[in-house]
């Protein structure tokens, strides 16, 4: 009989034992694959959606916010700014592009981001479907939002006050699907587009009476209008010092860094990553310790039964290998069963998650789970390396003399 074989038997010889061993090395590695997975995708979405943006300037208030807010899409404004401002430091030297952004409404949770043709060049986005909005209260929305809320080219669909929520539906005005946008892998998959005027109508009364649905009817003036947020993109480097300082000394605004906000941020959810990690592998090494104790016991009870092999021809390498093997077999069906309960958990939790910009997916597998089984094997064999050389070192003659 192969060792892999007397191995596999002697786990199943102590069913309770093994599966105590298993169950142990599957949570610390189900807590590190989820760690792995949950820190890669915030990483990613933290780069991916602000790599082209430069700064935000919004209302005074928490720069983390407004950052969260105006390119993650998973926080309210800080409130809104004077358009006519906007517009000024739109035209300033040190800005190459300046993209308005003014929020406040939603369609079953998704955000409707009043914006201009600007947001598709920062963006560089596609069109699968149809075209870009043109004409008040056309839209061009996100392949994740066509999918999840089953919507096509010449859809309508209202609007309702709020990022979330369906409670303030406002009726005067349906949205109109006219493109559905090309997946993007960023935030703009889950967003529903259209121009600033149809944001304003939405919510301005008087203007709605006023133009009385002539949707290709100019806005208003200026004076009295808002907006949520400007992106902006940098004309030189000399911009990156001036700029910001400029908008928070000499003005009712406030600029906050992408880069900045999303390091600071992510340093923050480490501190909890951090403290998990080494959670799961001290786990890990209980895990490693319980299973050396269950060869260590293991090979005494079996001592008798390895002197006998010996005596019929087993050589010490073979009785090395079988306990090795022993090891390895029970710290790697942990590791798979961890790094498959992970892909489920994390897959659970991000089908839980209110918002659709932050959600996470355990159908996303990584190159860097290899290092998992890795750790298993090295587990495996740091366990059973001492109960393997004991064997190994076993004395024939003194262990049948005893029995």
């Amino acid at each position: 009989m192969s060792p892999l074989k007397i191995s596999w038997k002697s786990i199943w010889s102590k069913p309770l034992s093994s599966a105590l061993n298993i169950m142990l090395i599957a949570f610390g590695t189900g807590i590190l694959t989820i760690l792995l997975l949950a820190s890669t995708q915030i990483s990613d979405k933290l780069e991916n959606n602000s790599k082209d943006i430069d700064l935000v300037v919004g209302a005074k208030g928490s720069p983390l916010q407004l950052i969260l807010s105006s390119i993650y899409y998973i926080d309210f404004p800080t409130g809104n700014i004077p358009l006519k401002e906007a517009q000024e430091l739109a035209r300033s030297p040190f800005v190459k592009k300046a993209v308005p952004l003014a929020l406040g409404d939603n369609y079953n949770g998704v955000r409707i981001v009043g914006t201009d043709r600007n947001f598709v060049g920062i963006y560089k986005l596609k069109v699968k479907e149809g075209k870009f909005w043109q004409n008040d209260f056309e839209t061009t929305i996100g392949t994740s939002v066509a999918e999840n809320l089953k919507l096509k080219i010449g859809d309508t669909f209202y609007g309702a006050h709020g990022l979330t929520g369906s409670t303030d539906v406002h009726k005067t005005h349906a949205y109109k699907v006219a493109g559905i946008l090309a997946p993007q892998g960023n935030v703009t998959d889950n967003l529903i587009l259209t121009n600033i005027s149809s944001v304003w109508k939405m919510h301005d009364h008087e203007e709605e009476k006023a133009h009385n649905h002539d949707e290709k009817s100019e806005a208003p003036e200026i004076e009295n209008k808002e907006i949520t947020s400007l992106l902006i993109q940098y004309r030189s480097p000399m911009s990156v010092v001036m700029f910001p300082r400029m908008v928070n000394e000499s003005t009712n605004m406030q600029a906050a860094s992408p880069a900045q906000e999303s390091t600071r941020l992510f340093s923050l959810i480490g501190v909890g990553v951090d403290t998990l990690q080494w959670f799961a592998v001290l786990i890990m090494f209980i895990a490693a310790i319980s299973v050396f104790v269950n060869l260590y016991n293991s090979l005494k009870e079996r001592s008798y039964d390895l002197a006998i092999m010996r005596t019929l021809g087993a050589s010490r390498g073979k009785l090395f290998l079988i306990v090795i093997a022993e090891g390895i077999m029970l710290t790697l069906a942990g590791t798979i069963i961890g790094i498959v309960l992970g892909h489920l958990a994390l897959q659970f939790i991000g089908s839980n998650q209110e918002s659709s910009q932050a959600r996470l997916s355990g159908l996303i597998f990584l190159g860097e789970e290899a290092y998992l089984f890795v750790a298993g094997l090295a587990i495996g064999i740091f366990a059973a390396i001492i109960p393997a050389v004991q064997a190994y070192r076993s004395n024939i003659s003194k262990i049948l003399s005893k029995n």
